[in-house]
C-alpha cells in the first residue's frame, strides 16, 4: 500500500481510543445524566484538536514541498 497514508499517527489514534473508552465507561458508571454532556464535549474537543493537528501537519508538509520547488527553480535560474 504505497502512497496511502494513515489519517492519524499512532499516538493520535491511541488518544482517540482512550478518550472514547473513558467516555463509554463514564456512560456506564454515571448513566445518562447531564454530566454525560461534559464527557461528550471532552471527547469531541480531543478529536477536533487531533484532526486540526493532522491538517496543520499536512499543510506544513505541502508548503515545505512547494518552497523546495521554488528554491530549486531559483537555483536553476541562477545557474543560467
Amino acid at each position: 500500500m504505497l502512497g496511502i497514508k494513515a489519517p492519524f499517527d499512532p499516538w493520535s489514534t491511541l488518544v482517540i481510543a482512550v478518550t472514547f473508552l473513558l467516555f463509554v465507561l463514564a456512560l456506564f458508571f454515571k448513566g445518562m445524566t447531564h454530566d454525560i454532556l461534559l464527557e461528550a464535549g471532552v471527547l469531541l474537543v480531543s478529536i477536533k484538536i487531533i484532526m486540526m493537528s493532522s491538517k496543520i501537519t499536512n499543510i506544513s508538509n505541502l508548503m515545505e514541498k512547494k518552497l523546495d520547488d521554488i528554491h530549486r527553480k531559483l537555483q536553476c535560474a541562477g545557474d543560467n
